[in-house]
C-alpha cells in the first residue's frame, strides 16, 4: 500500500494529538488534569491538616516529592494514572495522610500519551 506523504503526516498528527495539544505546558496539563477528573481527589498544593480535613487524594507536589528522584517513576505515575491503585499493601503508602483508600482507574478518561505527559508534569512540580 502506498501513502503520500500528505497522508503520512495526517496520520502521524492524529496520533500525537496529545502529546501536542498537552505537552509540558502547565496550563495545559492543569487543564488536561482538570477535563480527567483528577481534582476530584487531588489539588496541586499541599493541605495543611491541621487547618483543613484530610484531602481525599495526596498533593500532586507531595507525589512529585516522593517519587521525583526514583528510578521509573514516570513508567509507575503513568501506571498508577492509568489502573489506578489497590488495597494491597504496597499501594497504601498515602495511608493516614489522606482519606482515600484506592484510586479508581482512569484508562477511560485518559489515553497513555496523555497519562504520561501528567506523570511527567507531576514530578516536574517538586522545584
Amino acid at each position: 500500500m502506498k501513502c503520500s506523504r500528505t497522508a503520512v503526516a495526517a496520520l502521524i498528527a492524529l496520533s500525537t494529538r496529545s502529546a501536542l495539544t498537552f505537552g509540558q505546558d502547565g496550563d495545559n496539563m492543569s487543564r488536561l488534569a482538570m477535563d480527567s477528573g483528577c481534582y476530584i481527589c487531588h489539588s496541586v498544593e499541599p493541605r495543611d491538616p491541621a487547618r483543613e480535613v484530610l484531602a481525599f487524594g495526596p498533593a500532586f507536589k507531595d507525589i512529585a516529592r516522593r517519587y521525583k528522584r526514583q528510578t521509573g517513576a514516570v513508567d509507575r505515575l503513568t501506571g498508577t494514572i492509568l489502573q489506578g491503585t489497590g488495597s494491597r499493601a504496597p499501594d497504601r503508602h498515602w495511608i493516614g495522610k489522606i482519606s482515600g483508600e484506592v484510586m479508581l482507574p482512569n484508562a477511560v478518561e485518559l489515553n497513555e500519551a496523555d497519562a504520561r505527559n501528567l506523570a511527567r508534569w507531576i514530578l516536574s512540580l517538586d522545584r
